[in-house]
C-alpha cells in the first residue's frame, strides 16, 4: 500500500483520523515549522474590562537560517491578526515578520466536505447481511444546505456511506494557528514573544458582605470572576486584570457563543490582588500563577476587610410632578428604601481602587444561618470615595402622601408661573425600635419652603431633605407648605 491519509467521516458520529504509513514506517513531510504549547516558556495574560485582552506567550523554537514559515499554534480564536507582534528575545538575534496568515478554518467534518467541492473522495458502503465494505468513487459537487456527490453516471443527495478523503486540505487547521514568515540570520534556538490583542477573555469584579447584627459593620471580600472563551488555554499565566474605561475604536469582532453546560466554576485561594496606578486606570497583578483553561469561568481573590464601619440609612424617595398641579392622594403604604454606606478609606479597612462590579450582601439569622439581603452594582470607585449600596425595600416601614393645598398665584410667561402647595407624609414605623427616615423631595424651578413642621436640609439646588425620627411601633408626621416659581 502507498502512503496515504485516509480519513473517515461517519454520518451522525464524531470525526475520526487514521493516518497510515507505508511499510517502513514513513512518516509525511513537514514543510512549516511548527510551534506548540509544548514549546512554551511562559505567558502573561493582561485582561480588560470589555471583552479585551493583551496576551504575551514566549516560546522556544529552532529557526533555519533564511526565510522559514512558522506556525504558532493555540493561538487564541479571537486573535486580532492585526495586533500581533513578534519579537525575538535573544539578544543576538536577526529576526524579522516579512508575512502573517491567521487560520481560523478549523477541522470539522462540515468544513471538511465544503474544501472537497469539485475533488474526488470515496464513499465506503457495508453490505446489510455479509458486512463486506466496498468503495466507491464521488466528485462533490456541493456541500451547501446538504451534500450533492456525483457518482459514476448518477446524482445522489445526502451521504450514502462513510466518505473517505486522502488528504487533509493545508488551510483546514485543527487548531487555531498563527503563520509568519520569517527571515531569520542565524540558524539557531531561541526565545520569541509574541503578543496580540484578542476577544474572549473577560473579567468582572464580584463582591459579598456580611454585615453584624446590629448593622453598623461590614466584612468585605472581593472576587475576580474570568470568563475565558477564547478557545485556547493559558498554562501558568502571570495575570494582570485593568480597571477602568479604555477608549477602542469600535469595529465588530468575531463572537462565538459558548453553551452554559461548557462553563465549569473553580474557586482560587489566593491572597488579594496587588493594586498600582497605571496611567488614568488601575492595574491588579495576581501574586502567583495560575491556569485559565478554555471555557472556563474561574474566581480569584481580589481584596478582603473585616469590620468596615458601615451606616444604615432609610430613604422615601418623593418626585417633583405633583409641585405643578393638584393630585390629592400621592400615595398609600409607599415602599422606603432601604440602603447601607460606608467609606472606601484605609482607616475604614479599605482604601484600595474597588472596580466596578456587583456587591451581594447577607446577614446572619437567629440560627447563625447567613441569609441573602440585597445587592446592588457599583462603579469604578476610587479611594476616599463612599459605596452606597441599595439592599431592597423596608417591610415594616411605610408611608402616606398626600397634596393638602394646591394654588395657582400667576401664569403669565417665562418665570411668572408661581405655585403654591402643601403637603403630609406620614411616615409608619412596625419596628420594635425607632427608625431614623431620611424624606428627599425633588422640588424643581426656584422654591421657597414656607412652612414646616420639621427643619429640612437643602441636598442641593433642586432637593430638599428632612430627617424624620419614627418611634418604636408609632408613626411620625412630616408636613410643608413650598412656593414654586418657573
Amino acid at each position: 500500500m502507498h502512503p496515504s491519509f485516509v480519513l473517515r467521516a461517519v454520518v451522525g458520529a464524531t470525526l475520526s483520523i487514521v493516518l497510515l504509513g507505508s511499510a517502513r514506517g514513513a512518516s509525511p513531510v513537514i514543510s512549516e515549522i511548527r510551534s506548540t504549547l509544548e514549546d512554551q516558556q511562559s505567558v502573561a495574560v493582561t485582561i480588560y474590562n470589555e471583552n479585551l485582552a493583551l496576551v504575551k506567550d514566549t516560546r522556544r523554537v529552532n529557526l533555519p537560517a533564511g526565510t522559514s514559515d512558522l506556525a504558532f499554534r493555540d493561538v487564541s480564536a479571537h486573535i486580532r491578526p492585526e495586533t500581533a507582534l513578534l519579537r525575538s528575545r535573544t539578544a543576538d538575534s536577526d529576526l524579522s515578520v516579512l508575512e502573517q496568515n491567521f487560520d481560523f478554518d478549523l477541522l470539522t467534518p462540515a468544513k471538511l466536505l465544503e474544501k472537497y467541492v469539485g475533488k474526488k473522495v470515496g464513499i465506503i458502503k457495508t453490505h446489510p447481511t455479509t458486512g463486506e465494505e466496498t468503495e466507491e468513487e464521488a466528485v462533490v459537487l456541493s456541500a451547501a444546505k446538504g451534500t450533492v456527490l456525483r457518482i459514476g453516471d448518477r446524482i445522489e443527495t445526502g451521504i450514502p456511506g462513510r466518505i473517505v478523503y486522502r488528504e487533509v486540505p493545508p488551510n483546514l487547521r485543527d487548531r487555531p494557528t498563527l503563520v509568519m514568515m520569517l527571515q531569520n540570520s542565524e540558524a539557531a534556538p531561541q526565545e520569541v514573544e509574541l503578543s496580540y490583542l484578542t476577544g474572549g477573555l473577560a473579567w468582572q469584579a464580584d463582591y459579598v458582605g456580611e454585615l453584624d447584627a446590629e448593622d453598623q459593620h461590614l466584612d468585605l471580600n472581593g472576587w475576580v470572576t474570568l470568563k475565558n472563551t477564547s478557545g485556547t488555554r493559558y498554562e501558568s499565566a502571570k495575570l494582570q486584570l485593568v480597571a477602568g474605561d479604555v477608549n477602542r475604536v469600535r469595529e465588530e469582532l468575531y463572537r462565538r457563543a459558548v453553551p452554559a453546560a461548557a462553563m465549569r466554576m473553580q474557586v482560587a485561594e489566593a491572597p488579594p490582588m496587588a493594586e498600582e496606578s497605571l496611567f488614568e486606570y488601575h492595574l491588579y497583578t495576581l501574586q502567583r500563577p495560575t491556569t485559565i483553561g478554555d471555557n472556563q469561568s474561574k474566581q480569584v481573590a481580589l481584596l478582603g476587610a473585616s469590620a468596615v464601619p458601615v451606616r444604615k440609612q432609610y430613604l422615601l424617595q418623593g418626585s417633583d410632578y405633583y409641585y405643578r398641579s393638584s393630585h390629592g392622594d400621592l400615595g398609600k403604604k409607599l415602599k422606603v428604601g432601604v440602603y447601607v454606606e460606608f467609606d472606601n478609606k484605609t482607616e475604614s479597612h479599605l482604601g484600595m481602587p474597588l472596580p466596578k462590579g456587583i456587591v451581594r450582601i447577607y446577614k446572619r439569622d437567629s440560627e447563625g444561618n447567613a441569609q441573602f439581603v440585597g445587592e446592588d452594582r457599583i462603579d469604578h470607585t476610587p479611594k476616599n470615595e463612599k459605596v452606597r449600596l441599595k439592599l431592597g425595600d423596608a417591610f415594616d416601614v411605610t408611608a402616606d402622601k398626600k397634596q393638602t393645598d394646591f394654588k395657582k398665584l400667576s401664569g403669565f410667561g417665562p418665570w411668572q408661573y408661581q405655585f403654591e402647595s402643601a403637603y403630609q407624609i406620614l411616615l409608619k414605623n412596625a419596628k420594635s425600635e425607632p427608625v431614623m427616615v431620611t424624606v428627599h423631595e425633588p422640588v424643581p424651578g426656584d422654591w421657597e419652603i414656607l412652612k414646616e413642621s420639621h427643619p429640612h436640609e437643602k441636598g442641593n439646588a433642586s432637593t430638599a431633605v428632612w430627617n424624620i425620627l419614627v418611634p418604636a411601633e408609632g408613626s411620625a408626621e412630616l408636613s410643608y407648605r413650598v412656593r414654586v416659581r418657573f
